[in-house]
């Protein structure tokens, strides 16, 4: 009797555990300081509006890009992180002399472009509705709906030269941090 109990709850709990582990398999790896830039092209959105052509980040070597993906449009940490974008602009991105900003969300082109219209603000959003950037950069959270607040810098190389995970938006250490790793990014060869 113990034995048939035993093999019982071998063939349920084992493919069970299996199925388990099945499910809870690791996030895709996000890509690492000295990596190339996983490429991706975008629908844009601009405080102008809906911009006529996409962003094709392979277009933007040469350039240092600063990857801003967070949650989503109009929301609390999300607006506190763009207005701190768009006031530090010219001191943290340089009035976008040197440095494009591309700030990455799931939201819809059009609610992104009414968003930077209303805010002025001075840089690129892009709509990843589909999580193809957040499928490539590893910034997809669970099911899709919206991006995790992670900043990545790419040098005019086209590799990543800094990562942070998360970004923090309300401690103002992080636009210190963002600014130091633009500037270093720009020599790197």
């Amino acid at each position: 009797m113990r034995l048939a109990f035993r093999t019982l709850c071998a063939a349920v709990v084992f493919p069970a555990a299996l199925m388990a582990q099945q499910v809870v398999t690791p996030a895709a790896t996000s890509p690492k300081v000295g990596d190339v830039a996983p490429d991706f092209t975008l629908a844009a959105g601009t405080w102008a509006g809906i911009s006529a052509k996409s962003v094709k980040l392979s277009d933007l070597k040469g350039r240092t890009v600063v990857i801003a993906f967070y949650p989503r449009q109009r929301s609390g940490g999300c607006t506190i992180q763009m207005k701190a974008y768009r006031d530090k602009y010219t001191e943290v991105f340089g009035g976008g002399k040197d440095v494009t900003l591309l700030a990455v969300s799931t939201d819809s082109v059009k609610d992104i472009a009414s968003w930077a219209t209303e805010e002025k603000f001075p840089f690129t959003m892009l709509s990843d509705v589909d999580g193809t950037a957040g499928k490539l950069y590893a910034t997809l959270a669970p099911g899709g709906r919206y991006e995790r607040r992670i900043v990545f810098v790419v040098a005019p190389n086209g590799k990543i030269s800094y990562v942070m995970n998360p970004f923090r938006e309300v401690d103002p250490t992080s636009y210190e941090e963002l600014t130091k790793a633009i500037h270093d990014a720009k020599g790197a060869k």
